[in-house]
């Protein structure tokens, strides 16, 4: 499985990402600019954390425009796995490709520590290598992260089983219903503001973000042995 990770003028996660795909998982990965023209050969979308160009507007709002973005939504309606983590969530809800919309923390304050989160969901692509209820440490790193929509959405969320993570025990940011990550309806995009990538060895501290890479690929090579 080859794995791109989108990167945009004020990435600083995209390494992180990288290391996560190439040392932790041994899958092939390629930085890909924000101004390319085609995702073709990638089977896997990364968009990493960060602050894309500055975080000006609303944090995502300008990175949406960019030009691989076409891309990415082309890659997602193929049903290839994106999967988007903290400014990477943001941008993913800028562009549609997510419902909602994210706002300042509840604090108006940066936060950046381990939280614990529950596996809601773990029949989705993403989360399949966990057990349901299963309790995570990740850590979160941002000031953005208060996840709200409206009670439709909400609703909608709930009745599709689109809500893979929430905040366990302590609400960082305020974020409604306690979402820490969401699916698209179709299962194949994930967005979360908790960094799996950073936590993918016990020399980070933990490695209980490995097994959302790994059920990526355990998926992804399972549907290609099925197709072959």
């Amino acid at each position: 499985m080859k794995f791109a990770v989108i990167v945009f003028p004020g990435s600083n996660c995209d390494i992180d990402m990288y290391h996560a795909v190439k040392d932790e998982l041994g899958c092939e990965v390629e930085y890909v600019w924000h101004d390319a023209g085609s995702l073709e050969g990638f089977d896997g979308i990364l968009l990493p954390g960060g602050f894309s160009y500055g975080d000006y507007l609303r944090s995502g709002a300008i990175a949406r425009f960019s030009n691989v973005m076409k891309e990415v939504v082309k890659a997602a309606e193929a049903g290839k796995p994106v999967l988007g983590v903290c400014n990477g969530f943001q941008i993913l809800l800028e562009a549609g490709l997510l419902p909602g919309a994210m706002r300042r923390n509840e604090s108006l304050k940066f936060i950046c520590r381990p939280v614990e989160l529950k596996v809601e969901n773990n029949g989705t692509l993403f989360s399949a290598e966990y057990n349901e209820g299963e309790v995570i440490t990740i850590p979160v790193a941002h000031g953005e992260g208060n996840y709200y929509c409206d009670d439709e959405t909400l609703a909608r969320l709930k009745g599709n089983n689109q809500i893979v993570f929430t905040y366990h025990g302590e609400n960082p940011n305020g974020s409604l219903e306690n979402i820490a990550g969401i699916t698209n309806e179709k299962g194949n995009v994930l967005g979360m503001m908790p960094h799996p990538e950073r936590a993918v060895d016990e020399l980070l501290g933990g490695t209980d973000g490995l097994k959302l890479f790994q059920s990526i690929v355990k998926q992804w090579r399972e549907a290609h042995v099925v197709n072959a």
